[in-house]
């Protein structure tokens, strides 16, 4: 009974953690001027989402979707930095603030 109750509950757990977005980003990373803009914007959209659930103005639901739409972005942008030696080009960096633009509207939407 412990057993499944630990299972349980750690699944949870890590559902919570899934469900929260990527959570706060630093943005002060030496020699990445595009990775730092990206990740302030990760991080207001972010804040934008929790005040907004906060105010009722979001589901929850609705908050689950905008922050997993933030998540993928941030997934992308790891996979871009991976393939550049941790630098955004500024073809990636164009194509992650169209994307966080698009998300952006949808945010309280």
């Amino acid at each position: 009974m412990k057993r499944t109750i630990l299972t349980v509950l750690s699944f949870a757990l890590a559902t919570l953690a899934f469900a929260q977005g990527p959570g706060h980003q630093r943005t002060h990373i030496a020699h990445h001027p595009r990775v730092n803009q990206v990740n302030r914007r990760e991080n207001r959209q972010e804040r934008r989402i929790t005040d907004q659930r906060k105010d009722g103005d979001l589901t929850k639901k609705q908050a689950h979707q905008d922050r997993r739409n933030l998540s993928e972005i941030n997934q992308e942008k790891k996979d871009m930095r991976k393939q550049d030696n941790g630098h955004l080009t500024k073809a990636d960096d164009k194509a992650l603030n169209k994307q966080l633009d698009k998300n952006s509207k949808k945010i309280g939407n």
